[in-house]
């Protein structure tokens, strides 16, 4: 009966956002990966965007942490929690039958990590056994690219924890490169930068707001400034300073200078037909790091390669692992058998 027909759901389980896709609705969930829990029991206090909002101002008791680090997961009973949470906003209270899911791994996953999100997945509620599909395929289909096709597609997906870069063809990965170097490093760099050349302490949350407020990938943004709240080292006492887009753009440019190498090695590892198609339909940028002003100029001056940036980058990844569904068993047979997957998910093959 289709009373009783399954959900299908697509969970782009990142670093820095969980995003929920379930067919027929869209997005239904989009808050950060962040969890707030009791130090003495680990009970959880809160998830999403009310543990967010506490980062940086809860007592001793109760730390917020971030169960996903780099893109795969750091705390596995942490993860699986905040997993059940968000599973359990899809399906209700009343869940008689398990949904069907499909849950993002990175395409240079280990054969450890993707057992970790598998098991957290059905653990957290989802049917047995759970799919998974690498970002940079997920967030082709997303991005409506016709990977179905014996034509390159390059996309470069740019998270919280990493950067992957694939070129890809009748859905299946021919190429890809995996950095852990991406929106969360960018944060870091900024904090670096105000603490060595303003002498001001802040927390990554402030640094990843400037990022968002004036962050550009090329100093061009003269006129974008912002004022910027925080701990003065020398005094200890608060300070308020104004920073610039085009310090924001030189604090991050050894960041940046990562991701741009990670590109160029995918572009020489292409072979020759696809690199045609690569420069003829350009590189599709996903993910939130692709909100970076003037990024895909960037990439572009770099690489030679026309860049663009997907509609919604955002969301891509979470509706290509919901669309998945739907060609599992295409894509199923894209992927390595389960002999391959004792050394890794997607190697790369000998070259």
């Amino acid at each position: 009966m289709q009373l009783f027909a399954s959900r299908r759901v697509g969970i782009d389980l990142g670093t820095a956002n969980i995003l929920v896709y379930v067919k027929g609705q869209g997005i239904t969930v989009s808050e950060p990966s962040v969890v707030a829990q009791h130090n003495r029991d680990n009970t959880i206090v809160a998830v999403g965007d009310e543990a967010r909002s506490m980062q940086g101002r809860t007592p001793g008791s109760i730390s917020v942490v971030r169960p996903m680090r780099d893109g795969v997961i750091a705390d596995y009973l942490t993860t699986e929690a905040m997993l059940r949470y968000f599973i359990g906003q899809v399906t209700g209270r009343f869940n008689l039958i398990r949904p069907e899911v499909m849950v993002t791994v990175p395409a240079g996953v280990t054969s450890v990590e993707q057992r970790a999100v598998r098991d957290a997945a059905e653990q957290a509620g989802a049917r047995k056994p759970a799919h998974l599909v690498p970002e940079p395929l997920a967030a082709a289909i997303g991005a409506r690219v016709p990977i179905g096709t014996a034509r390159g597609n390059m996309v470069v997906n740019i998270g919280g924890g990493r950067t992957e870069a694939a070129v890809i063809s009748l859905y299946g990965i021919v190429v890809s490169e995996s950095v852990r170097m991406a929106g969360d490093r960018l944060d870091e760099a900024i904090v670096a930068y105000t603490r060595r050349r303003h002498n001001l302490i802040i927390g990554e949350r402030t640094a990843e707001e400037i990022k968002m407020a004036i962050g550009s990938a090329l100093p061009v943004d003269e006129g974008l400034e912002s004022q910027v709240r925080g701990r003065d080292q020398l005094s200890g006492l608060p300070k308020t300073i104004t920073l610039s887009s085009v310090e924001i753009s030189n604090a991050i440019q050894d960041s940046l200078g990562v991701v741009v190498q990670t590109v160029r090695t995918v572009l020489e590892k292409t072979p020759p037909e696809l690199a045609s198609d690569v420069i003829d339909r350009g590189i599709l940028l996903t993910g939130g790091g692709a909100l970076l002003r003037h990024l895909d100029e960037l990439l572009t001056q770099e690489t030679g390669v026309p860049c663009y940036v997907a509609d919604n980058p955002l969301e891509c990844v979470a509706v290509g692992a919901g669309i998945a569904l739907d060609h599992i068993e295409v894509i199923k047979r894209s992927l390595p058998t389960e002999e391959e997957n004792l050394v890794g998910l997607f190697p790369q093959p000998d070259r």
